[in-house]
């Protein structure tokens, strides 16, 4: 209810009811009515995304996935032979490995679990390739920040311990923190595929595996093995994204260029996975060998003794059986990634920043 008392010469206004009143200003009358309609805007949804897929990390995140998924459709029958020889199944060479799986599945035989790959790869290097960036960016910063300031400290009482981290590689703690993510993220698909590789007689397809995976071991069964996929993902990971990246950087400034050609991203990216590769290939036959004697029913203890057992039974040089289809497979498939991933970097961002 609204009054003008008289004794205020219509400069107060009283609102109030039978409970108390408040003197107000006239000045805050309410305004006419047509000046109170509320005006309602609806988002712009279309530019809100576009500017989500324009960040950076996005940007980097789906190039990193195009990447993989365009790599392992070029390259999956190097690893499906690639697999078979470092685990042991079918014929010891590259060709008669060939020529085996075409004999008994068919052409498709060479592409056999790779749906279940495409569906492993294309989170898998969106993952690693985007936690690799932002890891190495904000790394980056903070060493900047402490060679600037000093070393964080932590302090307890009346004592003050200073933390040397400007000694970390920002690219070697981003390759080993890509492979990390990438791993746990994506490692249940890992086991399917080589369910589906090895023995694809028992794992037709990915219902029946993922079925028959969970009936066995549950939820668990899903990530066996990822211990020694941690260990072994490690020393690659952070020497394939340091190796790329310590190469990259030294031949644009050696050759005084702001960027690499297609066909040069194509080279170092072959030769950065040829090297990691070779230095954890043993790792690589380790974790496999238990993957596969979980299935046989006599898996090693641990990595150790996967290792052993290769060795009592092959020689020194079991440990490297299958590293030629694995240099095969990985050296196309580590420069084409590459390749692939800065290609659409440049598309999908507007602006590329080099670090």
């Amino acid at each position: 209810m609204i009054q003008k008392p008289p004794t205020q010469n219509n400069k107060q206004l009283v609102f109030g009811d039978v409970y108390g009143a408040v003197l107000l200003p006239k000045q805050v009358e309410l305004e006419k009515s047509q000046n109170m309609d509320l005006k309602f805007q609806v988002p712009d949804v279309g530019k809100a995304f576009q500017d989500f897929i324009g960040t950076r990390e996005v940007g980097e995140f789906l190039s990193g996935a195009l990447a993989g998924a365009m790599s392992k459709a070029v390259l999956a029958p190097l690893e499906t032979i690639r697999t078979r020889m470092v685990v042991g199944v079918g014929s010891r060479s590259i060709a008669g490995s060939f020529i085996e799986v075409f004999q008994q599945h068919g052409l498709p035989g060479l592409w056999a679990g790779n749906t279940i790959n495409m569906l492993r790869i294309v989170p898998t290097q969106a993952i690693e390739l985007g936690t690799f960036e932002w890891v190495k960016r904000t790394m980056t910063l903070n060493q900047e920040k402490w060679n600037r300031d000093g070393n964080p400290k932590l302090q307890f009482g009346d004592i003050t311990l200073s933390i040397p981290l400007s000694w970390l590689s920002p690219v070697g703690l981003a390759g080993a923190a890509a492979g990390i993510a990438g791993t746990l993220a994506c490692h249940p698909l890992e086991v399917v595929k080589d369910r589906l590789t090895v023995r694809p007689e028992d794992y037709p397809n990915l219902t029946v595996a993922l079925s028959k995976i969970y009936k066995d071991g549950g939820v668990g069964g899903l990530y066996s093995g990822l211990a020694p996929t941690l260990v072994g993902m490690l020393p690659y990971s952070t020497c394939y994204y340091f190796m790329y990246d310590k190469l990259k950087t030294s031949y644009c400034g050696a050759k005084n260029k702001k960027k690499l050609s297609r066909v040069e991203m194509l080279l170092l990216g072959a030769v950065s996975g040829l090297t990691a590769s070779t230095i954890s290939f043993p790792l690589e036959v380790a974790r496999k060998r238990l993957m596969v004697g979980a299935l046989q029913g006599k898996c090693p203890p641990n990595m150790a003794a996967a290792l052993a057992e290769v060795i009592r039974e092959e020689g020194i040089m079991g440990i490297y059986r299958g590293w030629g289809a694995s240099a095969l497979k990985v050296m196309p498939n580590s420069g084409i990634t590459w390749m692939f991933y800065e290609a659409w970097k440049d598309i999908l961002l507007l602006e590329r920043r080099h670090l």
